[in-house]
């Protein structure tokens, strides 16, 4: 993937873009991801949120990685990647991160691939009801935004991230209308996806203004506690 911070920015004024999230999932060392993810957002950090990526295949590795980026890379929140693993997002090798987790509060964003299954957050949501957890791309297709929205309806804590190339012309209001508008949020999956089609998406949406200050912004900046001043 491009891994030029001064063109993403570049793309990101172009889009009016203030802050994006940023992770590292291709290394099978997560501390080397990591600290890829840290340089990256220490070239712009008013610009660029980082999150903590632990990989499962090494679970002796996983609380000492969660305390180093918390700690000394400043990361807000973690990063999962079941089809990484090649088990799903409840298998139990994960418990050690949703037990480190639970007592922080931290916010969990897990991506949806090969298992379009969002129903097994409900489960983890209801046993880890301290951690905010985000399902990545809405649980893509149809049948995966469906499963996402009775997850979202079923737990307070679950909240579902729109960037997709699965969607449809009604996918934001589909997704708004199902969790509410306080916990849907937007994203663009860059470089992949190109940050101003994903925004279009939610601007042209039929759902009101003020939803559409939230997801595009407002909740990501409640969920990551980011400084809302300027807002």
């Amino acid at each position: 993937m491009d891994d030029d911070p001064d063109r993403f920015v570049g793309f990101m004024d172009q889009a009016g873009v203030d802050r994006a999230c940023m992770f590292n999932v291709w290394y099978g060392d997560a501390s080397y991801g990591n600290d890829m993810t840290a340089k990256f957002v220490a070239t712009y950090p008013e610009r660029f949120v980082g999150a903590c990526f632990v990989n499962p295949h090494y679970p002796e590795e996983i609380v000492p990685e969660l305390e180093r980026g918390f700690g000394e890379l400043g990361m807000r929140y973690i990063k999962l990647y079941p089809a990484y693993l090649g088990r799903p997002v409840d298998d139990p090798l994960y418990e050690v991160v949703f037990e480190w987790a639970e007592p922080r509060g931290a916010v969990i964003l897990s991506h949806h691939d090969r298992w379009p299954e969002p129903r097994r957050y409900i489960g983890l949501a209801h046993r880890f009801p301290n951690i905010r957890w985000v399902i990545a791309h809405g649980g893509n297709g149809p049948l995966g935004q469906e499963e996402a929205v009775v997850a979202a309806q079923a737990a307070p804590n679950i909240y579902l991230e729109t960037s997709t190339s699965f969607g449809d012309g009604r996918t934001i209001e589909y997704l708004v209308e199902g969790a509410g508008e306080d916990r849907v949020l937007f994203g663009s999956d860059m470089p992949e996806q190109d940050v101003r089609y994903q925004l279009g998406r939610v601007i042209t949406a039929d759902i009101s203004t003020q939803a559409k200050c939230k997801v595009l912004g407002l909740n990501a900046m409640k969920l990551l506690e980011l400084d809302t001043d300027h807002v």
